[in-house]
């Protein structure tokens, strides 16, 4: 019986030893789904998240990404301005910092199929990997979007509360909080420092894998 045991032990041993490693940048995480079902997730069970939505600006960001510290929040980019600035691109990844998909308006979907497909195309060649993540400007994912998404094995991120950089947002259990970030309705980037004073943030990745998480089911 005892060497049954050693045999079994050293079989799995070389086992792990043959497993080919993981890419750097390529990880169990990053195409994992976290919903059973088509849904978009809007809270975890514990915890606070910040998510960053990003179209527009330049030094701002840039200085603003050069001083993040970690955990560091979810940024979800827009491939129009990640093709302006190579250079802040290069340093979200020399950070590692989280990057999901920041996409159009939702109803824009349903108008142009092909627009999802050509982002996706763009955010693989730019970075290298498929995003965990997508989120639309407005939060709206209709049907054909989503049903593109769960396709994809890709995640639709919606937010607990969109914070303004006015009054900070009462504290609840696995908020997710998201910050834009775009010409037209940006909040002061050094006006994050309120919101990490205010509470104690996790990355989007430890506040949902292994955790119940909250789901808005996408209409039929």
């Amino acid at each position: 019986m005892r060497n049954k045991y050693m045999i079994t032990a050293i079989i799995c041993c070389a086992l792990f030893l043959l497993l080919p490693a993981l890419p750097k940048q390529l990880s169990l995480v990053s195409v994992f789904r976290v919903t059973e079902e088509p849904a978009v997730i809007v809270r975890g069970a514990s915890g606070s998240a910040l998510t960053v939505n990003i179209s527009f600006g330049d030094l701002e960001v840039e200085k603003w990404i050069r001083e993040l510290s970690k955990p560091y929040p979810l940024l979800l980019v827009d491939m129009k301005w990640a093709g302006r600035f190579p250079e802040t691109v290069q340093l979200i990844k020399e950070k590692n910092i989280s990057v999901g998909l920041l996409g159009d308006n939702g109803i824009t979907y349903d108008q142009n199929t092909p627009l999802f497909i050509e982002q996706l195309e763009q955010f693989e060649k730019t970075f290298g990997v498929k995003p965990l993540w997508f989120r639309t400007v407005d939060e709206v994912f209709p049907s054909t979007l989503h049903s593109m998404l769960w396709e994809a094995e890709i995640n639709a991120l919606g937010s607990s509360v969109v914070w303004d950089g006015g009054d900070l947002p009462v504290i609840t259990k696995g908020e997710i909080i998201s910050v834009p970030h775009h010409r037209d309705n940006r909040v002061d980037l050094a006006k994050l420092k309120r919101l990490d004073k205010d509470r104690t943030f996790i990355s989007v990745e430890t506040m949902l894998f292994g955790t119940k998480v909250n789901v808005k089911k996408i209409p039929e």
